[in-house]
């Protein structure tokens, strides 16, 4: 995978951002408090009309969503565009937004789950790198001061060598090993739908990471077995595996425990694997680029995810 990026500008405050709502709507409450959080940062927030739409799960209909998304995209004067939430809807915008627009005027794109169909399109695309990263109306609202601390350093131009865990997360190495390339991913259930698609990166060469929630561990077999039928695991440099929230097996039917699942799929891995890494859905986490260039080095002395590239210059 080798990519010529777009690098969006960095975030400072005083810069005029969107907040959209390209997948589900959002509780009213937790937005306004989550916005609350960004204009205090010192933010200028413009409100997406798909904030107060609905149509069943969706914030709006598809046209709406694109099109909101697409204005914003066009706009040199938005310098990010924060989602609201996640939820279901970004996979059915992919085929109408506007690539160019995004590749001629770059900005941060801001947030995970579902926002995972956006952000590995838009790299593809428009080479566009983002940040998984927190939420306006489910993360913001009640952000702790060290996950805030580590996207503001993303999103401001920081590269650490390594990127600091939040809070008191110790991951764990699965597979020793040292690979470079390029970060992408997300969650594992949004990303595997992109199989076969025109929207999923190559991930040849690709430090991949992974998270979910509330897929039992059968689910989570098939999706990976799913990615390594499509060879997609054996072009990987190396694999971080974030928080897999509400995975447990139901305790009314024999299951494998995912630890089982991973070490069945990973164990013998010919590049570095590790697991437990504070991302995904929950409260405390990293906040990860998508698509800049990083190096994991997993051994006996600890785990170690530097990045060797800004996602904003």
């Amino acid at each position: 995978m080798d990519l010529t990026l777009r690098h969006p500008a960095p975030l400072r405050p005083g810069d005029r951002v969107a907040v959209v709502a390209p997948a589900s709507p959002p509780d009213p409450e937790k937005l306004e408090a989550g916005i609350r959080r960004l204009e205090a940062a010192g933010l200028i927030v413009e409100r997406g009309r798909t904030l107060s739409a609905h149509r069943g799960y969706l914030a709006g209909d598809d046209r709406l969503r694109a099109d909101e998304l697409n204005h914003y995209l066009q706009r040199t004067d938005i310098r990010a565009i924060f989602c609201a939430r996640g939820g279901y809807g970004c996979l059915r915008l992919l085929s109408l937004l506007d690539y160019e627009a995004a590749a001629h005027a770059p900005k941060l794109l801001v947030g995970y789950s579902d926002v995972t169909a956006l952000h590995l399109a838009l790299l593809r695309h428009a080479r566009l790198p983002g940040l998984s990263g927190p939420m306006v109306a489910i993360d913001w609202p009640l952000l702790d001061d060290e996950t805030e601390q580590r996207f503001w350093e993303l999103a401001g131009g920081a590269t650490p060598d390594p990127l600091p865990p939040v809070g008191s997360a110790s991951p764990r190495v699965l597979r020793p090993g040292v690979a470079e390339g390029p970060l992408v991913g997300g969650t594992l259930s949004v990303l595997v739908r992109l199989v076969g698609t025109p929207y999923l990166p190559d991930l040849t060469g690709a430090i991949l990471f992974l998270e979910d929630i509330g897929e039992a561990p059968y689910r989570i077999d098939g999706m990976l077995a799913q990615l390594r039928l499509a060879g997609v695991l054996d072009r990987l440099a190396g694999l971080v595996l974030g928080h897999f929230t509400d995975c447990a097996p139901a305790a009314s039917s024999p299951s494998l425990s995912l630890d089982e699942v991973l070490a069945d799929y990973f164990g013998a891995a010919p590049y570095p694997v590790v697991t437990d890494f504070p991302y995904g859905h929950v409260a405390a986490k990293n906040t990860l680029p998508v698509g800049v260039r990083a190096r994991l080095v997993a051994d006996a002395s600890g785990i170690r995810l530097s990045l060797l590239e800004p996602v904003v210059r």
